[in-house]
Formats: C-alpha cells, structure tokens, sequence
C-alpha cells in the first residue's frame, strides 16, 4: 500500500479541524512586481485559512506561488515586491499592514518559519547555539544560562545527539537532516502558534525525509501550532495534511480535505498531479505528464491559466477565468462544474468527467 492510501485511510482528522476556530485567516491576497514593462502578478486573489492544530499542505509545481504566499503571510518580501491587495489576520488581527517593528515581533513569537535550504537558513559565522539562544532571547526575559539550557532543550527535542556538546558546533559540522532539524528548533523555540513550513524535506534524502516530516507532525502536536506546509510533493502532503490546496499561476484551483482531493481529485491540474505518483502494485508503462510547463508571469493566458495544458479544455476555458465553487467536499477553479457542482452539458475537448 503507498503512503497516499495509507494516508486516506481515515478522516477523523478533517472532521476535527473543520470544528475549531481559524487561526490564520487569507482574503483576496495579491503580491505584484512592479516592473519596467508593466505590473507582474504573482499571487492573484487568493483567499484560505488554516484552523488551529491543523496541517494546510499547499502543493503545486515551481512558479505556482506557493512560496511567495507564505514569505507574503509572515512579511517577508524582497521588494520591489508588495502586497497590493487582500488581508491577513492572525488569531482575528490583521498583519499585512502592521509597522515593520511590530510584525518582526510576531515573526518568531507567533509565527515560526522553516526554510527550504538548511545551510542558507543558518549564519555560517555563529554556532547554532548562538543563534538558538539569541532567537530565544528575542522574543523572551530569559538570561544567557536560561537561554542555554532551552536550546539545549530544544537540541534534544528535534533529536540531535548530544546536544551539550553540539551546541557549540556550527552549521557546516551538522549534515544536511541534522542542519534542517536545527532550523526546525529555531522555528518552534518560542512555541510559536503557526509554522509555515516551506519545501522542508525537498534537499533531503527519502529516509531523512520521512524522519523530517514524522518530527515536524510530532512537535507541532506537541506545542500546539498550526502549519502551513508548502511542497511539490503529493505523497508528503498525503502523509502530513490535513486539507491541502492546489495551486497554479498564483491561483489556487482546487482546496478540499486531503483525503477527497487525493482519492477524488477534481481538477485536471491536480488530476494531473496525482497522475505522475508512482503506485506500488499498479504495473504502469509510463506515469501521467502534464504537457507544457508552469507560464511564466509575463505570458499568464486569458481565461484559466491552465487552459493551454488542459486535457479537458473548452471555449469558455479560453475567455473566462472560472472561480472557487463548491463541489462535493471541495472548493474547484473549474469551468467543467457549474454552480450546483454539475458538469455542462457539452462543448468539451478531451473526454470523460475529471
């Protein structure tokens, strides 16, 4: 069995979170690019939340704004780029458009991040108790010994062996999983109440990974947080979501519980994706590929964004850009369902129902 049907098993977890309050509350979002030939788009109107205890996995391939979603929620954009529309609230309080000091204070405290490349998230120049214990004071009236010994803590929470010892190394004396566990430390070392969790296992190896992904899950139920996990991957958003959210040129096309997105998935973007996992026991002569590549800013087509790579594509596909409808237990960006959920009666290319 994979690690999807494994995964999709039970529900009891999306029932659950659908019960408690929103912790992270996105509405309308778009980050713009100011350029010399005009304003690039990078995320266009996006709106999600993330309820407490929960895990939304964002999932799509590279360029489809799930990175500059998560630096946009925990401000952290390199200009030019900026917010240009929407809201973000924490806990009920809008953040997008706090004073830089007061949501420096927030990251850390409040959110936590985890990045993608281990080796660039951690200074070269301190040892990684340095940068525990700095962070730690940051954001708490704890000394220099108290610091010390919540880092260490810290050290022995993620697993790093002899944490009294190793605390005084630096990032280059660590290998690539024990570096990503520092880092993964350094983003709950104040409890905070949401992790944004961007690519975390994605320049690791199979084994490390699933090491990775089972600690993050453990720790997050520990403390209580959110998390917000960005990645390419279906099969480590199976394992760790709880809901997830398909993305594609800074739009998401489809959200729903993890189970019914993977078992029936309803956009033919993420019927796609799931398409291209390999399923053990199935003999497959070639997986499913999504013909085409992600557009680029500057060449976003009119209508769907992903109407020139769609099996499934029809003349409304071309002029109108479909939003988010309910259908069944999803919300779908799909002219192939209606407002009631119903597929239209004709005028599709390329077969069967999705």
């Amino acid at each position: 069995m994979t690690r999807i049907a494994e995964r999709t098993q039970g529900g009891a977890a999306d029932l659950e979170s659908a019960a408690k309050p929103a912790l992270l509350e996105v509405e309308n979002l778009r980050v713009e690019f100011p350029t010399r030939r005009g304003t690039l788009v990078a995320v266009d109107d996006i709106s999600f939340h993330i309820n407490e205890g929960e895990v939304l996995g964002v999932v799509g391939e590279s360029g489809a704004g799930k990175s500059m979603t998560g630096t946009a929620v925990i401000g952290l954009l390199e200009p030019p780029g900026r917010i240009a529309g929407g809201e973000v609230r924490l806990n009920g309080r809008r953040i997008d458009n706090l004073p830089y000091e007061q949501l420096r204070r927030i990251r850390g405290r409040e959110i936590g991040m985890v990045f993608q490349d281990p080796l660039t998230s951690l200074n070269p120049l301190y040892t990684v108790g340095q940068q525990l214990t700095e962070t730690i004071q940051t954001h708490t009236d704890m000394n220099d010994g108290q610091a010390r010994r919540r880092a260490i803590e810290l050290l022995t929470e993620v697993g790093i062996p002899a944490p009294d010892r190793r605390i005084d190394q630096y990032p280059h004396q660590f290998s690539g999983g024990m570096r990503q566990r520092v880092v993964i430390a350094l983003a709950l070392c104040v409890n905070p109440r949401l992790v944004i969790a961007d690519e975390p296992t994605t320049a690791l190896d199979v084994s490390i990974q699933a090491q990775i992904i089972k600690l993050l899950k453990k720790l997050c139920h520990d403390h209580g947080a959110a998390v917000m996990l960005i990645t390419h991957d279906m099969g480590v958003i199976a394992e760790t979501a709880d809901r997830v959210a398909v993305m594609y040129s800074g739009r998401i096309v489809e959200v729903g519980p993890v189970r019914e997105v993977i078992r029936n998935a309803k956009h033919p973007y993420t019927h796609g994706l799931m398409g291209s996992i390999p399923i053990v026991g199935h003999d497959l002569e070639r997986l499913t590929q999504i013909d085409g590549s992600m557009p680029r800013l500057t060449e976003i087509p009119k209508g769907c964004p992903f109407n020139p790579r769609c099996p499934k594509v029809f003349d409304r596909c071309r002029e109108e850009r479909p939003e988010l409808i309910p259908v069944e237990q999803s919300r779908v960006a799909c002219w192939l369902y209606d407002e009631q959920g119903l597929v239209p009666a004709g005028g599709r290319e390329g077969g069967d129902n999705v």
